[in-house]
């Protein structure tokens, strides 16, 4: 398998996790942004988990390059609308939460029309745009500016349910959907740390499988691409053996 080095942007907790973390076959090395003229090989990958500082930076080097870049930041940071080098928006690396945000997606058609209300919850410290819930906006139909955003630990504790050891570290998403006389709630928790290294290790798999081509791709397509080609495989191809 050919092997890229990681490029990873930011100076956080996500970046730091990745940095210390994100390991698979396809990848060579991972290397903090600010020593990109260490790396000697021109295969990169980069990832952009920070601020939107340099990101100006990031789009000029995968354009240079042909780079592919992640963009895993929520932050509005300005995106170029057609790049020539294929770039991947991220709102979330969790492949559990991948899955969740593609059967909405998919399934999006089957609630128009309906009263939908979606609410998020972070650690108060999150200043940033809540990318999930974004995403998941979107696919329903619901405008952005309807999301209901909640930053108060005592509200977080005690009508949502996070746990006190939690409320520093937590991602809370809840989708309701409501007609005259049903409602479904659907609800997910992350509390504490998050598989995002390993997440965004497979990510990076399924797209070095698929060759993107230049141009903007959301990664929860990427996800649907990957499920149905795996159902496309025969029974047993898909299916281990045991002897």
């Amino acid at each position: 398998m050919e092997k890229f080095a990681i490029l990873v942007i930011g100076r956080g907790k996500l970046a730091t996790e990745l940095l210390s973390g994100l390991q698979s076959p396809a990848i060579s090395g991972v290397t903090p942004w600010d020593r990109r003229d260490t790396v000697q090989d021109g295969r990169c990958i980069v990832v952009h988990a920070g601020s939107g500082r340099e990101l100006g930076d990031a789009v000029a080097f995968c354009s240079d390059t042909g780079s592919m870049l992640f963009d895993l930041s929520t932050g509005g940071s300005p995106l170029p609308a057609d790049p020539d080098f294929p770039l991947i928006i991220c709102p979330n690396v969790n492949m559990l939460m991948l899955s969740f945000m593609a059967m909405i997606k998919q399934a999006s058609g089957n609630f128009r029309g309906h009263d939908i209300r979606i609410t998020e919850s972070h650690q108060s410290s999150k200043s940033t745009k809540p990318g999930t819930a974004v995403h998941l906006a979107q696919s329903l139909g619901v405008p952005e500016a309807e999301i209901h955003s909640e930053r108060n630990p005592k509200a977080q504790n005690e009508v949502l349910g996070i746990p006190h050891d939690y409320l520093d570290r937590h991602a809370y998403h809840e989708i309701v959907i409501s007609d005259p006389e049903v409602q479904i709630r659907l609800q997910t928790r992350v509390l504490g740390k998050a598989a995002y290294a390993s997440g965004l290790a497979r990510l990076i798999e399924m797209a070095l499988n698929k060759k993107p081509d230049p141009g903007c791709h959301d990664v929860v397509d990427l996800i649907v691409s990957d499920v149905q080609s795996q159902s496309r495989l025969p029974h047993e191809e898909k299916t281990p053996t045991h002897p």
